[in-house]
């Protein structure tokens, strides 16, 4: 995902485990692209608390599962993905 290029590097060269704090201190104000706007990596990763963290891809996870819904674009959207249970979905079309 393009919004983490200019974190990664410096998460992957991080030394491990790492607290929620420690990163914060370290990169919090790095600023991440979404699709409205800018968030920082601090504001993210301290929303779910106070963690320890053994490797760069969890603290990656965690940065992805805080991303607001308005971060994504459209909520929902795929022109690609069957419905969801209980969804009801584009009539087939037959070409």
């Amino acid at each position: 995902m393009r919004f983490m290029n200019d974190v990664d590097e410096k998460i992957d060269a991080h030394s491990y485990p790492a607290t929620t704090e420690e990163l914060v201190e370290a990169y919090g104000e790095l600023e991440l692209e979404t699709v409205d706007g800018t968030e920082t990596f601090g504001e993210l990763i301290a929303l779910l608390g106070e963690q320890t963290f053994d490797d760069a891809e969890e603290v990656r996870l965690t940065a992805y599962s805080a991303l607001s819904e308005e971060a994504v674009g459209r909520v929902g959207y795929s022109d690609r993905d069957a419905p969801g249970l209980g969804e009801s979905g584009h009539e087939q079309v037959s070409f």
